[in-house]
């Protein structure tokens, strides 16, 4: 495995960021990680904007919420401006691999792409 690196660790700094329930409930805390060309595959098939997705986040999350507990988090630097992150996720028992790719801005390390999809535990 590769060492982390810088880009990597500030990759996996804002992925640890956007699962941090208090962050999830602030538009403009989610916003200021969320790249303007932010999409996702959800993990419920749906296929989300960046607009859509600050939107839900805010009205979902509960105010004392627990983060999903994340797994095998790594990370690959594909060009100076994009990083590749890998995980798995568990929040209360909905098991998901997750895919996000990050891209260095002026702002800094934002999310441009993120795919989550369902697992059996059994399965993984």
């Amino acid at each position: 495995m590769l060492e982390p690196n810088a880009p990597v660790e500030a990759a996996i700094e804002g992925e640890l960021r956007l699962l941090d329930p208090e962050i999830r409930r602030s538009p403009e805390l989610v916003g200021a990680l969320l790249h303007a060309d932010f999409h996702e595959f959800g993990a419920s098939g749906r296929i989300w904007d960046r607009a859509s997705i600050i939107a839900t986040l805010a009205g979902e999350t509960e105010p004392g919420a627990r983060p999903a507990t994340t797994s095998r988090i790594k990370g690959v630097q594909l060009a100076p401006d994009l990083v590749h992150l890998t995980f798995d996720t568990d929040n209360n028992g909905r098991r998901a691999h997750r895919s996000s790719l990050w891209r260095l801005t002026e702002k800094g390390w934002l999310l441009h792409f993120h795919q989550g999809t369902l697992y059996d535990s059994d399965a993984a």
